[in-house]
């Protein structure tokens, strides 16, 4: 599971609006105090979180979708306290629990 966020972390980055304290061309466009990057995830796309983890760096990972799942953005929160939107896209889909679910 750590592989897989670590993955995402490495292959996407987005730009935030100069709102968020940067721009397109900023290398830290993509970050910003945690409160303003899930107030503008929830304005401009409706996206809230419904999962998150510890990463072994000591971030805070977070998984946030809109309701219906048509977007969804991960965020990694560092102790430091930056937060970071590492990966984004669409059609977003919950899998079956799988702690419910026999192991094999």
């Amino acid at each position: 599971m750590l592989r897989k966020l670590a993955v995402f972390t490495v292959l996407l980055t987005l730009a935030l609006p100069a709102s968020l304290g940067g721009t397109e061309n900023d290398d830290e466009a993509n970050c910003g105090e945690r409160k303003i990057v899930l107030k503008y995830l929830s304005k401009k796309y409706s996206e809230q979180p419904i999962a998150m983890g510890l990463a072994a760096n000591g971030g805070l990972i977070e998984v946030l979708t809109s309701r219906k799942g048509l977007t969804f953005t991960i965020i990694v929160t560092m102790p430091e306290g930056d937060t970071c939107m590492v990966a984004a896209g669409e059609g977003w889909e919950n899998l079956p629990d799988f702690l419910a679910q026999p192991q094999i």
